[in-house]
């Protein structure tokens, strides 16, 4: 038997409304009208127009990367950081922080360049603490050298002050009793590990992009130009490209070519880390067969090997040992210092120990690597004239030392 529901035309108005309103919440979209349905058409798109794109890829969130991410993004542009670990977590984490802004070690035409970034460095600092709410401990109590014997005359001709015993004892009573030459010289230093810990907060307050843990494999061409790169996990894409990446910027392929001849590689540095008696055990840092680096926390860092070594960062206990007892012999106070830890980092080296900063033969692919022990100073620099280079500027410094061809 068929039973048959009648309807009034008022349940039918209602019925029908229902239906209409359960099709438009399902196609999130209001009812419409056929005067109104055009209005939300979804237009036709390329398969890849919803693909991420940047302004610039640094490959290498060491403190030479991050701090060109902050200066690139100061003017706007967009960034992304390829890290192949940690950012922060190679040379630079490793590094001691001695700001020395024109040593004997510093070769001539670095010079300017690292006068002009150690002269940057309370500004730089201050930037980073401001926009991090980290210290990184910049102390400007200056350097005792005691230089080598057979170069103690040519100290003599540039330092600006050669200390006496009895002046050296006064400015550093825990130092031990020498007849040695010293030269006090009017220096910085700073915490790296701090550095690059506030420069990382920094970049990510600012809005520049990380990828880390996927190690860089190929820099991608498009028409002859840098368009992007190539993980070991995925692609990224950027019309310009800056390769920061270290002592392993050589590693790097460009399209289908074997890598650029960026002729780095890893120099090998071993350092102690101590805790100090008292804070105040040592004020200055010491400069002689070993240098003693204070931090303001206590700790006291003590460095550093030069080793041809590859990329092994594996300390060795014997030359810990080593450079715990030239630290004794410096400071017999440190018997008392408890060791905290021991590392070894790779220095980015070059043949002519000078960095590699401009743009390659690759048009949108620049580099800047290469700076060997002066990574930390060089920071600030570094960050300046290659965001003018990148922008098709004249950098404020001649930069014809460090071209990328003068090693093709």
């Amino acid at each position: 038997m068929t039973t048959t529901v009648r309807t009034t035309p008022a349940m039918r108005i209602f019925l029908m409304r229902v239906i209409l309103c359960s099709f438009a919440l399902r196609c999130h979209l209001p009812f419409q009208t056929p005067a109104t349905r055009s209005a939300y058409r979804t237009p036709c798109r390329p398969y890849n127009a919803f693909v991420k794109t940047w302004d610039v890829i640094i490959v290498g969130g060491g403190l030479i990367g991050l701090s060109l991410s902050l200066a690139l993004r100061k003017r706007g542009t967009a960034v992304l950081v390829v890290e192949r670990g940690e950012p922060g977590r190679e040379a630079s984490y490793a590094a001691g922080g001695m700001l020395v802004g024109c040593g004997d070690e510093t070769p001539p035409a670095l010079q300017p360049l690292a006068a002009a970034s150690a002269r940057m460095y309370p500004e730089f600092a201050h930037e980073l603490e401001v926009e991090s709410g980290m210290k990184v401990d910049l102390r400007d109590q200056g350097t005792i050298v005691f230089p080598a014997t057979d170069h103690a005359h040519e100290h003599a001709a540039s330092a600006p002050a050669i200390l006496l015993p009895s002046q050296l004892s006064e400015l550093e009573p825990a130092l031990a009793q020498t007849n040695r030459s010293a030269f006090y010289l009017k220096e910085r230093s700073a915490d790296p590990r701090a550095l690059v810990g506030a420069a990382w907060k920094a970049a990510k307050h600012r809005g520049v992009d990380f990828s880390s843990g996927d190690p860089v494999t190929a820099v991608n061409l498009s028409d002859g130009r840098a368009s992007g790169v190539t993980t070991t996990k995925t692609t990224f894409h950027a019309a310009k490209v800056v390769n920061c990446a270290g002592a392993w910027a050589g590693q790097i392929s460009s399209g289908q070519i074997a890598p650029h001849p960026f002729p780095t590689r890893p120099v090998k540095g071993q350092m102690l880390c101590l805790a100090m008696p008292s804070r105040t055990l040592l004020k200055h840092v010491v400069r002689a067969e070993v240098y003693l680096i204070p931090r303001s926390d206590g700790r006291l860092l003590v460095g550093a090997t030069v080793e041809e070594a590859g990329f092994d960062k594996r300390t060795d206990a014997a030359t810990i040992q080593r450079l715990h007892n030239a630290a004794l012999a410096l400071v017999p106070a440190l018997r008392d210092a408890r060791i905290l830890e021991a590392w070894a980092g790779l220095r980015p080296g070059t043949p002519d120990a000078l960095p590699i900063l401009g743009e390659t033969a690759t048009p949108g692919y620049y580099v800047a690597t290469g700076h060997f022990r002066d990574g930390i100073l060089l920071a600030p620099i570094t960050a300046e004239v290659m965001t003018a280079v990148i922008e098709g500027r004249n950098p404020a410094y001649d930069l014809a030392p460090f071209r990328p061809a003068r090693f093709h």
